[in-house]
């Protein structure tokens, strides 16, 4: 089985040949002059990583530049990775540790499409797999399809799920996960959440609902809030984010689907415009392609350079 260096560099392939790629073809052995500027700036703004992204980047390594003087081209690319890195400082918490204090809360939100449900089955399987006892909360309940996938996903990890009818009170679903996680001794409870209904007020209406009675049924949950994100909307998926982060305690992001888009950089984006950590990547449809997101080989996986490449 391929090592998460392997995962992460195989699903961000699309992204690599779009950037690094470009960039390699481009400056690879060339002497460095001011001239290269524009086509650096050109193959940025190409990869979909925004407008202020790219301003950022580009003012940092020119900053980098005019300290060092490089002679190769190469050498300012790896100014412009360091740059990256720094813009992602702060994902370096492992999201996998669960507080003494249990049960531990999770709530996942996130526009409908966005692999949230199947987000929430891997994570119950993966935290099963480390020793955890978890449980599942379907409070999807405008969705039959979203109670029938988080069913088989519970079945498939061996934990128990709290559900109800379709069209149910979500926010009863989720105070009864929580209950049921205090009564049962569970380690974890993962609750799923809605992500459309008639509108998005009524949406928003809704999460708040949700997490206001987790923490009746548990003072402080949620302990966590996952905003489950599609990469392959790239820039289009920022205004859906700046809304749920302003309804919820968005406490971190999951990015799914990085293996279907070219537009993986926007991660860079979303970091910077949200101001917040990015825990969890999905590179693929596979229980364990959903990995912990790690700055360095996230950055090397879309420049194309080796793992390890030195600070």
């Amino acid at each position: 089985m391929p090592g998460l260096w392997e995962r992460l560099r195989g699903g961000l392939s699309r992204t690599r040949q779009g950037l690094g790629d470009r960039i390699r073809a481009v400056f690879a052995g060339r002497q460095w002059s001011d001239e290269l500027w524009d086509s650096l700036e050109e193959i940025l703004y190409e990869a979909d990583l925004g407008v202020d992204t790219v301003s950022h980047l580009l003012e940092e390594t020119r900053t980098l530049v005019r300290q060092k003087r490089p002679k190769l081209a190469d050498e300012v690319v790896e100014m412009l990775r360091r740059a990256m890195i720094v813009d992602l400082a702060g994902n370096d918490h492992d999201p996998w540790y669960l507080p003494p204090e249990r049960p531990v809360v999770w709530m996942l939100v996130g526009v409908n499409g966005t692999g949230k449900t199947t987000t929430a089955g891997k994570l119950a399987a993966m935290m099963k797999a480390r020793g955890h006892q978890v449980i599942l909360g379907a409070a999807d309940t405008f969705r039959a399809a979203a109670i029938e996938q988080l069913a088989i996903w519970a079945k498939r990890a061996e934990v128990p799920v709290v559900s109800q009818a379709i069209g149910a009170d979500s926010a009863a679903v989720a105070y009864d996960t929580v209950t049921a996680a205090v009564a049962r001794g569970m380690d974890l409870a993962i609750i799923d959440t809605a992500g459309r209904l008639h509108n998005k007020a009524q949406l928003m209406q809704e999460l708040a609902k949700v997490h206001r009675v987790t923490g009746r049924a548990l003072a402080g949950a949620p302990h966590e809030v996952w905003l489950v994100l599609d990469a392959t909307t790239g820039q289009n998926g920022l205004s859906q984010a700046e809304t749920f982060v302003k309804t919820v305690a968005v406490s971190g992001i999951v990015l799914t689907k990085l293996d279907g888009t070219a537009k993986g950089g926007v991660a860079l984006t979303i970091a910077r415009t949200l101001h917040l950590p990015i825990r969890w990547v999905g590179v693929g449809e596979s229980l364990d392609d959903l990995i912990v997101f790690d700055a360095k080989a996230y950055v090397s996986a879309i420049l194309g350079e080796t793992q390890g490449t030195s600070e």
